[in-house]
């Protein structure tokens, strides 16, 4: 037995004793609990302290693309809630990773996401022909390619983007630094805006920023947010796109490739990573092969 079986008999028998369910209800959360515990277990997360919110996400999904409803995906969700409440208060674990995931009364909350059409219309907006548009271009790119957070893209560093290994440096939370994948299409834009629309931009400013604005400074956080904002309009999408829409596609275009939960963590540079020793064995030549594989535009 795993450690999440084991975990999901204990919370079985707590419920079975605390609250005493109808055989029905006990039925219910025994497959819900076994269906959650099968799909970790075939991506290779065996322990509960693996199981971090991108884990829950991607477990989401693939209910969705299962087939099931808001309200039964919905319920899924309470039967794991209860399990990681259980579980906080046991003591067995310290952090909740299913908190910041939300069930309003209309259904199911999942993170926005773009279809890949969505995604190729957006990036086919700015006119590459003007330097800023270059500029704006090579940044959405980078942001879709890498999954980056908008702070970590608006502060890359020119030494930040390695074209030949095609890795880029991201500096997360806390001053984290992980080393990310990108494609070809994100290289290609960024070497032409570093080597035509930077210069340009800068005349005969030095900067070291990657993505300049006006004086060298990087972009704020507003400025691109505006940026991505004008360009959903201008490609008829009528939802709420913002910068961080970016990184959940990317994360969830990733998954329904095919990609391992480990590496999308990795990539992502999620919190919980930095706790568990067993992400440090992910290869920067594996997450280049899983990127390749599986991203749209790798």
């Amino acid at each position: 037995m795993t450690n999440l079986d084991k975990i999901s008999d204990l919370y079985i028998k707590h419920i079975l004793l605390e609250k005493g369910l109808a055989a029905n209800s006990l039925e219910s959360y025994t497959i819900d609990l076994a269906g959650f515990v099968d799909f970790m277990v075939k991506n290779s997360i065996e322990y509960i302290e693996l199981v971090d919110t991108t884990a829950i996400l991607a477990w989401l999904i693939h209910l969705q693309k299962e087939g099931l409803s808001a309200r039964s995906r919905a319920r899924h969700l309470i039967t794991i809630r209860g399990l990681f409440k259980f579980l906080i208060k046991e003591e067995i674990i310290n952090n909740d990773p299913i908190k910041t995931v939300e069930i309003p009364k209309t259904g199911l909350y999942l993170p926005e996401v773009m279809t890949i059409c969505e995604i190729e219309k957006m990036l086919s907006i700015p006119d590459i022909t003007d330097p800023r548009e270059l500029r704006n271009s090579a940044m959405l790119e980078i942001l879709y390619g890498a999954g980056l957070r908008v702070s970590e893209l608006i502060n890359m560093k020119v030494q930040d983007i390695n074209f030949d290994a095609g890795f880029v440096r991201a500096f997360g939370k806390g001053s984290s630094e992980r080393i990310v994948p990108v494609g070809t299409h994100a290289k290609e834009r960024t070497l032409e805006w570093i080597k035509i629309g930077r210069p340009q931009l800068l005349q005969n400013i030095t900067s070291k920023y990657l993505f300049v604005a006006r004086e060298g400074k990087p972009i704020t956080r507003q400025g691109f947010w505006k940026i991505v904002k004008r360009y959903s309009l201008k490609a008829g999408l009528e939802r709420n796109i913002t910068p961080h829409t970016f990184r959940h596609s990317f994360a969830t275009h990733l998954i329904e490739g095919g990609a391992d939960l480990r590496s999308v963590q990795t990539m992502l540079g999620h919190a919980d990573i930095s706790t568990t020793q067993i992400y440090t064995h992910i290869s920067k030549r594996h997450l280049l092969e899983i990127h390749k594989k599986f991203h749209p535009r790798g």
